[in-house]
């Protein structure tokens, strides 16, 4: 496996791992999230190439799947680069912010997220960041176990009432 930043033949399988993520989020709140699909190809070969933000996929090394199909693509982690500059009570920082981090269930277990976590996080401080931050869903606690055994610890919490 290597973990590298997302090219146009990822298209299909970040988009089948996409699907596994908005599932959970459906099942847990369907109140809030439909079952469609977070990103357009258009949108994600936009990804591709922007050199600003980062999408990086854990993608097999060896010869046993075409580089192009769905299968290549083990696990992926959506980032971008957050600024407070622009706020006057913030310190002036800048941090990568996960939006969206995925390894296929039916490779969950095998480090792959970790390997995808740790790689974020090196690359957030070769570019000089203070933190790497994300959100986790309450109706998602396996990803809570996960994000807490790589580590990470609450900076605070969204709450609400529904109405």
């Amino acid at each position: 496996m290597v973990i590298r930043k997302m090219e146009e033949r990822d298209i299909a399988g970040v988009n089948k791992l996409l699907k596994q993520v908005n599932k959970i989020h459906h099942d847990g709140r369907p109140d809030l999230f439909r079952l469609a699909n977070k990103y357009t190809d258009e949108e994600l070969a936009e990804k591709a190439h922007n050199e600003i933000d980062p999408v990086f996929v854990a993608v097999k090394d060896d010869d046993s799947v075409d580089p192009a199909s769905e299968d290549n693509v083990l696990g992926y982690a959506i980032c971008y680069f957050k600024d407070t500059r622009p706020d006057h009570m913030l310190t002036d920082i800048t941090g990568i912010y996960i939006d969206d981090l995925c390894v296929d269930e039916k490779l969950r277990g095998h480090h792959i997220g970790r390997m995808l976590y740790d790689h974020v996080c090196k690359y957030a401080k070769e570019k000089g960041c203070y933190n790497v931050t994300l959100n986790v869903w309450e109706c998602n606690p396996s990803a809570h176990r996960f994000y807490e055994a790589v580590g990470l610890k609450p900076q605070k919490y969204c709450m609400e009432h529904i109405l």
